[in-house]
């Protein structure tokens, strides 16, 4: 799920479905992840330019992305980027009121963690698998895949608040999974996520996809592997802790006491005493079916008038 919070994105969002045969290809693409631009100008009878300038506008929104993946017939292809999209109108947009970044999968900060296991870049795998050890090793700052059955991996995000600024809310978007020694479509994991020790709640993933190759997933990742994950959204805002807008706890921003000279110790984990101790997988650029990296939003308010 993506949330559409500033004005610019609920622009280009309205712009992009603002037309019958942009709404027919998001349809159309959403059922045939991969397809490709000749493709669709045959089901729509449509010119390829057309269909170019359409999918243009669809990607400028961030709702489609173009690239070779598994692309159909030798060709780029065209997918969807979410499935979900949330647009609260309550919400007042001011864009500069928001801080984003994006942290790479293997930019962790401290692990603990038990086997199955590893850590891999898009061109190869870390060491060897099972192994902890290979946690540490300077490759994994490149790192596109890692995976652990119990433990934690935890992640330092950037605090930028300023001392008259307050945090509202906190975003973070992620591609995960389950993880089973290969691979298993139903093996539940219950995932709990905490901010500086303070846990703010769990969420079940329903397995360890490996059915088919993800579409940024490299060629020569064995199949019976993690292709990809599930598109996560986690929010922490004056009402509550939500995955994909459903509550996962009461918690809520203010419970967390952040300021300017907090810091920010982000934390997935799996615990060996959880009901379904089923294990995590994280996707970064180059694996899954995203191609992206952990992505952070903080939105803040002014806590008084700046001259």
């Amino acid at each position: 799920m993506r949330e559409l919070f500033t004005r610019e994105e609920l622009s280009l969002f309205a712009k992009a479905i603002n037309s019958k045969l942009r709404v027919d290809l998001l349809q159309y693409i959403a059922n045939h992840p991969g397809v490709c631009s000749m493709t669709l100008s045959n089901v729509f009878n449509v010119s390829r330019a057309a269909i170019t300038q359409n999918i243009k506008i669809l990607a400028d929104a961030g709702i489609v992305d173009i690239g070779s993946g598994n692309g159909t017939e030798g060709r780029k292809g065209c997918f969807m980027t979410e499935r979900w999209y949330l647009l609260d109108f309550q919400r007042q947009f001011h864009p500069q009121k928001v801080y984003s970044t994006e942290i790479p999968i293997g930019q962790y900060s401290d692990y603990s963690i038990t086997p199955t296991c590893g850590v891999a870049t898009s061109q190869e795998i870390i060491g060897q698998v099972d192994n902890p050890a290979f946690f540490d090793d300077p490759k994994r700052f490149d790192a596109s895949i890692l995976w652990f059955t119990t433990g934690y991996i935890e992640y330092r995000l950037p605090n930028y608040l300023k001392p008259d600024q307050k945090v509202t809310e906190l975003q973070l978007s992620f591609e995960i999974s389950s993880e089973a020694p290969g691979s298993a479509e139903n093996w539940p994991s219950d995932i709990t996520f905490s901010l500086n020790g303070i846990e703010l709640g769990s969420w079940t993933s329903p397995g360890d996809y490996g059915n088919i190759r993800g579409r940024y997933t490299p060629l020569w990742w064995e199949l019976n592997w993690n292709q990809y994950g599930l598109l996560k959204l986690l929010i922490i805002n004056e009402l509550g802790t939500y995955i994909d807008g459903r509550m996962i706890s009461h918690l809520k921003i203010d419970d967390l006491h952040i300021d300017n000279k907090s810091e920010l110790k982000f934390r997935f984990a799996v615990h060996a005493d959880a009901l379904n101790p089923g294990g995590c997988t994280l996707f970064g650029k180059g694996f899954g079916n995203y191609n992206q990296a952990i992505r952070f939003k903080l939105i803040y308010e002014n806590t008084q008038n700046q001259n």
